[in-house]
């Protein structure tokens, strides 16, 4: 077959969890097949985190903004391709691709609920826009749409009333370079964002799902509990943005032990991860939680919620809080550092819980819905 893949945003050099998803399950493609033919549809960038082979071809193409990329440019590139299946990684796709059978992956239908909307980010809220205006329009067409948790697929079908045969869950996986590190060495690279070591970790979003004020507000009340304070460290937000919600909250009295740095590149994540006492990832709603295994492979304990698809993730063994619960999310914190048992315990779980995810295992997925799909007679 011949198989296209939009992974548009791989090479921007910032980041962010969708972009890793293709790219990583583009990697791991490549080592598993050697007999189809791949056409790798990107938007220029600084960062070439991928290389061609020879049945991997990647193909650039020049747009001035995201939905003309995906509406204009991507159709163009596809009729000179003319793949057999174009697979779109990113929730949305080309509303007029004729002749080729499509898969997407929609990784969530945030967008469609009441809590998206009251998003602050003008880019955020224009692409919630988008994607109410293409998604439900494109859905019906789909060979298969494919998304990455039980919990989402179950969403998915019930809201927009779907045949269960054509919502796939595929989990996502983690990169092995998120691993125990020798501590020396990871030490050179936290220096770089804090003085201190056995700190706090939260990456930090304006978007409401990430709870940012609510986290903000539990460690506040660590602070309080806590007979040994540690600092913490917010990734992914700006200085203005941390201080603007602190005075909305009447929480300035914490900043001096906040260590607010901005976006973390990628390739120092797992020493960053390394270095924490603890990895909070208290979201209101995940489809997913990629950040979830990075922290548990680099044996750093986590507490996450207990809500959409973070149990599922994390598992049952994970240290579950209710998000809303700003004490709770403190005496966790607490009982790590009052109770080794508990820190250990947590460590170990967190090691074995990641054995059940690859991206090896993603891409074999993908390979084998692929093959299927092109076994079907196109409808």
């Amino acid at each position: 077959m011949k198989i296209a893949i939009e992974a548009q945003r791989i090479f921007r050099r910032n980041k962010h969890g969708m972009d890793f998803v293709a790219l990583e399950s583009i990697r791991c493609l490549q080592e598993l097949d050697h007999e189809n033919e791949y056409f790798i549809l990107v938007a220029p960038g600084e960062d070439r985190c991928l290389e061609a082979t020879d049945n991997f071809h990647i193909v650039e193409l020049r747009c001035p903004s995201y939905p003309l990329w995906e509406q204009v440019a991507l159709p163009r590139a596809l009729r000179r391709i003319r793949p057999d299946l174009l697979h779109c990684t990113s929730n949305t796709a080309p509303l007029h691709c004729a002749g080729t059978r499509l898969v997407v992956t929609l990784h969530d239908i945030i967008f469609l609920e009441r809590q998206a909307g009251r998003n602050s980010s003008l880019y955020q809220q224009m692409g919630r826009i988008y994607r109410r205006l293409v998604v439900p329009r494109i859905l019906r067409r789909c060979s298969r749409i494919v998304t990455v948790s039980a919990f989402e697929r179950d969403r998915i079908r019930t809201a927009l009333g779907l045949r269960e045969e054509a919502v796939v869950a595929i989990h996502n996986g983690y990169n092995p370079r998120f691993r125990v590190l020798d501590k020396a060495a990871c030490r050179v690279v936290t220096a770089r964002y804090l003085a201190e070591g056995g700190y706090l970790l939260f990456l930090g979003n304006t978007d409401p799902k990430k709870n940012t004020a609510g986290t903000l507000r539990a460690y506040a009340a660590y602070l309080r509990l806590s007979a040994t304070p540690r600092p913490l460290l917010i990734a992914d937000l700006q200085e203005e943005e941390v201080e603007a919600l602190l005075e909305r909250l009447d929480l300035e009295r914490i900043r001096p032990m906040l260590r607010i740095v901005g976006y973390i590149p990628h390739a120092d994540l797992p020493a960053i991860y390394n270095g924490a006492f603890a990895f909070l990832y208290t979201s209101l709603r995940e489809s997913f939680g990629i950040p979830i295994l990075e922290a548990m492979a680099c044996g750093t304990p986590v507490i996450t919620s207990d809500t959409s698809a973070i149990p599922e993730i994390a598992g049952r063994g994970a240290m579950l809080v209710d998000p809303t619960n700003p004490d709770e999310i403190a005496a966790r914190l607490v009982a790590l550092e009052s109770d080794e048992d508990i820190r250990r315990g947590q460590i170990a779980y967190g090691l074995h819980r990641v054995g059940s995810f690859s991206w090896k295992r993603t891409a074999e997925q993908l390979l084998s819905l692929y093959r299927k799909i092109g076994t079907e007679p196109q409808g």
